[in-house]
């Protein structure tokens, strides 16, 4: 009874098998018929995230593709390497791409952009970039975008007055945007960066903000950056009720805010990933359940999972504790949030406004992730609609895919629903119709207080948090300042000078220059008076580091004689540790003052400049291989062999013109172009002649055109290019700085091998130091001397000293500002005021050049620095360009014609001699060989320029002839008075 019921089951498992089997087969067959489309991405190694959410994507849409499927292709790069980024990405186009996810970073994406355009092919950006090109589709709002965002929001909490705190020029795009929008006429705007300094941190100008009293802030900066500032904000004391902040990143809830949490600031912030999106919910819980949880008791959590701890079951269920919320670990916030899904109702402290912005935890998911995934949902819905065949691209060709612009298109022209909210594009390709959540942190956590869309701005979905509104006390109306100014003699132009007037001036009347006029403008701006007052010892301010006490226009504010400070006082870490500055007018760095390069003294042998060495030496080769060329050829030719008399028929010594002294002068006179009156009869010796005198055309037209640059063109020497030079004493040029200035401090404090020797040569040295700038220009004019100084009044002095001139490039970076008196903490009186509305002068000054000032502040530099006194550029620029001299790549194929025509020469030459040899010795009836013996004997003997006539021909005049001549049989010469005229030859041939 056993076996049958056996037998069945068997029976039904090898159907069951069989069924699977066959059901495997239709999928693989299904999947092999399937087109396969790639799909590429470049992430940086320390976002391995956002490959694991491509890879997530991707797998989620295949399902729902009929006729292909996307395969991912990604490649890691290092953070900001472009090189890489190029290389990596060419190999990557091989593999029949349709589209390119791009990195975070901006220096990579932009090299990757340049080549997906380059190729047509479609590149897909999710960062916040200004430029929108084909084929490029950004999912990411457009800045510009932001900057009207954090306008709303700024007038949606009623703002009065605020600080932009921004990271580096990459975010000054918005910060620009924002200052337009509200122009001169809106808030007082105060713009400073924020930057890590020599120690590393930001604590130094986080203590400025603090001083100056400034409460209201829009941070505009990096998710990166950003726990860092607001960790050391708070260390600073910039974490209390009085602070207010505004986080324009869209990726403010995936870090830990947890220590700010009870700190009483006001910080507000926007997100783009909403996790109340159930496709957010549902993405995230895919992406925790990806890796390998375990159960503890009847809960499901991940190993990695520090942010949950377990607690031991009470009468309500189990419990479990948030913990502090960690942004570098994808892991820990998809735990956080999973524990908040499934177990919301045993979490402490759970707040009343929902679940899903309980604690700290927000959504796990960063803005980066969402649009990689929106973007594959994107590429798959447009797949769905047209198909196209991807080609294999090479980077070295011009090959494009034709079909990249038309994918974009069409790409741009759908509408779908992300994990960032609804997708469309508007006729720019920019993307439209978006909605932001305002969040908001509280002793809960954050919470959403409100909304904002493109069409109807921001709005709260609660009663807006009571903003303390105390009037205005700050006012620099009818206010009244003294502004000290310093003005060395003529040097501290055009920062300040006195006015040149017949008419005694006074007041405010004798000055004039840049920062004269930026305090105008001010002043007018503001509604505030001023009255100048000049440094009696023209010192700008430094601190003796023997007493601890300062001295110059830095004592006078410190010490209340005077309100604000103006020239060129430059910007550091010392001097802001005694007074405040405003934001810098002008940016700068230090450079050398040197003269300009002077004419080089005629050398001897300059006739030879044109030439190189090389090519001189080549040309002594070729004239004597010539010159030897035409005497073997000469000795070896039968045409060269002629009657030296004519007179004589048949003779019996020929003569060769071609001695080795006169193939040498012929060589010299054809270089010369003088001619040797040789010419050259044979083949060969014509061939070698023609070349050679093909050459000398070259050569010598060549030569003189590189000469007539020589002698037109001024060589122009100097002894030192950079600051390399001048470190090593190259040139013998001493050099200095202004004794206790700000430029000495900087080599003072230098961490830098080449500026620490120059500070020992300068300490070691103090009689090449000088006690003003003036002093400096003068030694520089007169000596062997270079000055060290800052770039902006170097170049206004080489303006106006037409011998004198900037070496190199600049030392260091640092900037001019405004000096006030500094605010102390906590006091509220006039001075406290007075030093906050002042700081803002930087910000109304860049409103001044943003809006319609702009015309006015360049016509005040154009005065200042572009009338008075300017050198004519056209009669005392002296050119530093001399002609280069000619070297064998650039003369070399000459070279190759002459060595190819005389190995022609002489190949013809040793043909026409050996058919001579050989038509004598067949007329003669002698051997060839013993023909071709002698006379390569007579070849080698290389002397004399006669040869006896071996096998002269009898004829009736030579009985007549032999009367007058001398013969022998030991001798083959044949002699005839060459002195005796015809009549007397006549003559004896009558007797």
């Amino acid at each position: 009874m056993l076996f049958p019921k056996l037998k069945c089951k068997l029976k039904n498992i090898e159907n069951m098998c069989l069924l699977l089997f066959l059901s495997f087969s239709l999928f693989s067959i299904e999947i092999i018929n399937a087109q396969k489309t790639n799909v590429g991405l470049i992430c940086e190694n320390d976002n391995t995230d956002v490959e694991r959410i491509f890879q997530l994507a991707i797998n989620k849409v295949n399902p729902d593709m009929e006729d292909m499927y996307l395969n991912g292709v990604s490649i890691s790069i290092e953070p900001g390497n472009a090189f890489e980024t190029s290389k990596k990405l060419c190999k990557m186009l091989r593999q029949n791409l349709v589209a390119v996810f791009g990195p975070t970073s901006s220096m990579a994406a932009k090299h990757a952009m340049s080549i997906c355009d380059a190729k047509e092919l479609p590149f897909i950006d999710t960062r916040g970039d200004f430029v929108v090109e084909l084929p490029t589709i950004n999912l990411h709002p457009h800045p510009t975008q932001l900057a009207v965002i954090l306008k709303d929001l700024v007038t949606m909490l009623e703002w009065e007055a605020f600080t932009i705190i921004y990271e580096c020029g990459e975010y000054l795009p918005v910060v620009n945007d924002l200052l337009q929008m509200y122009g001169p006429a809106g808030p007082t705007i105060v713009v400073r960066r924020y930057e890590l300094d020599l120690n590393g941190d930001y604590r130094n100008v986080l203590r400025r903000i603090r001083n100056s009293g400034e409460t209201s802030f829009i941070v505009v900066g990096s998710i990166e950056t950003l726990p860092e500032l607001l960790k050391q904000a708070q260390q600073v004391g910039l974490m209390t009720g009085a602070y207010r902040y505004i986080i324009s990143d869209l990726d403010l809830q995936t870090i830990d805010l947890e220590p700010y949490q009870h700190s009483d600031a006001n910080i507000t912030g926007i997100r783009l990933v909403s996790p109340e999106n159930e496709l957010v919910l549902e993405v995230a819980k895919a992406l925790y359940e990806e890796e390998d949880p375990y159960v503890n008791g009847n809960f499901t959590y991940h190993k990695s999972c520090k942010l949950c701890k377990y607690f031991p079951e009470q009468a309500n269920g189990l419990t479990y504790l948030l913990l502090a919320l960690s942004a570098s670990h994808l892991s820990t916030r998809l735990c956080a949030f999973y524990v908040l899904l499934e177990h919301s109702e045993n979490i402490e402290g759970k707040a009343d406004f929902g679940i899903h912005n309980t604690g700290l935890v927000s959504c796990p998911l960063t803005v980066n992730m969402a649009l990689v995934y929106d973007g594959i949902q994107l590429l798959a819905e447009t797949f769905k609609h047209i198909m196209f065949r991807p080609v294999s691209l090479n980077c070295n060709d011009d090959v494009t895919w034709d079909k990249g612009y038309t994918l974009v298109n069409y790409m741009k022209s759908l509408s779908i629903t992300g994990l960032s909210g609804d997708i469309k594009f508007d006729y720019e390709g920019l993307r439209t119709d978006f909605l932001l959540e305002i969040i908001e942190l509280t002793v809960s956590g954050l919470q959403k207080i409100g909304t904002w869309t493109g069409d109807e701005g921001a709005s709260l979905d609660r009663p807006p948090s009571l903003i303390s509104a105390e009037p205005d006390q700050r006012s620099l109306v009818n206010r009244s300042f003294i502004v000290i100014t310093a003005i060395v003699r003529q040097f501290s132009e055009p920062y300040g000078m006195l006015k040149d007037s017949p008419a005694k001036l006074e007041g405010n009347d004798q000055f004039e220059g840049f920062g004269i006029e930026l305090i105008e403008e001010l002043g007018r701006k503001l509604g505030f008076s001023y009255t100048f007052r000049l440094q009696e010892d023209n010192k700008y301010g430094s601190l003796n580091p023997v007493t601890k006490e300062w001295n110059g226009m830095l004592l006078e504010i410190m010490e209340g004689r005077a309100d604000l400070g103006i020239t060129d006082l430059t910007m550091t870490s010392d001097r802001e540790s005694a007074v405040d500055f405003t934001i810098p007018f002008m940016n700068l760095g230090i450079a050398i003052l040197f003269r300009k390069p002077m004419k080089e003294p005629p050398k001897l042998f300059s006739f030879m400049s044109p030439f190189s060495g090389e090519v001189w030496l080549w040309l002594g080769i070729s004239c004597v291989s010539v010159s030897l060329s035409m005497f073997i050829l000469g000795r070896i030719s039968p045409a060269e062999w002629d009657n030296p008399y004519p007179c004589i028929e048949e003779p019996t010594e020929l003569e060769n013109q071609f001695s080795l002294t006169n193939c040498f002068w012929f060589s010299i006179g054809a270089l010369l172009q003088q001619g040797s009156e040789l010419a050259p009869k044979g083949f060969s010796t014509r061939s070698v002649a023609s070349f050679w005198s093909f050459f000398i055309l070259i050569m010598v037209s060549s030569y003189t055109a590189n000469l007539a640059a020589f002698l037109t063109v001024e060589s122009l020497s100097t002894p030192i290019e950079n600051v390399e030079d001048l470190a090593a004493n190259k040139g013998g040029v001493n050099y200095g700085a202004k004794l206790g200035g700000s430029t000495f401090n900087f080599f003072q404090g230098a961490k830098f091998p080449t500026y620490q020797k120059m500070y020992e040569f300068m300490d070691s040295h103090p009689e090449y130091m000088t006690s003003t700038n003036a002093e400096g220009v003068t030694r520089v004019e007169n000596e062997n001397y270079a000055f060290l100084m800052e770039s902006t009044t170097i170049e206004y002095i080489t303006e106006r000293r037409c011998t004198l001139t900037q070496v190199g490039t600049l030392l260091d970076e640092k900037g001019y500002g405004i000096a006030m008196k500094k605010r102390v903490l906590g006091v509220e009186s006039d001075s406290g005021a007075l030093a906050l509305e002042i700081s803002n002068l930087g910000g109304v000054f860049l409103v001044l050049i943003a809006g319609s000032f702009f015309g006015l502040f360049v016509s005040i530099v154009e005065m200042i620095c572009g009338v008075k006194q300017r050198c004519d550029e056209n009669k005392q620029k002296a050119s530093s360009d001399s002609a280069a001299e000619l070297g064998m790549a650039n003369v070399g194929g000459i070279y190759a014609v002459l060595l190819a025509g005389s190995i022609i020469a002489v190949f013809c030459g040793i043909v026409e001699w050996i058919c001579g040899l050989y038509s004598t010795a067949q007329a003669n009836k002698i051997p060839f060989k013993t023909e071709l013996m002698e006379e390569i004997r007579f070849v080698l003997k290389c002397s004399g320029n006669t040869r006896p006539v071996k096998y002269p021909k009898p004829s009736r005049s030579a009985s007549s002839r032999s009367k007058f001549s001398v013969s022998s049989k030991d001798s083959s010469s044949v002699t005839v008075d060459s002195l005796a005229t015809d009549d007397q030859q006549l003559q004896k041939r009558k007797k």
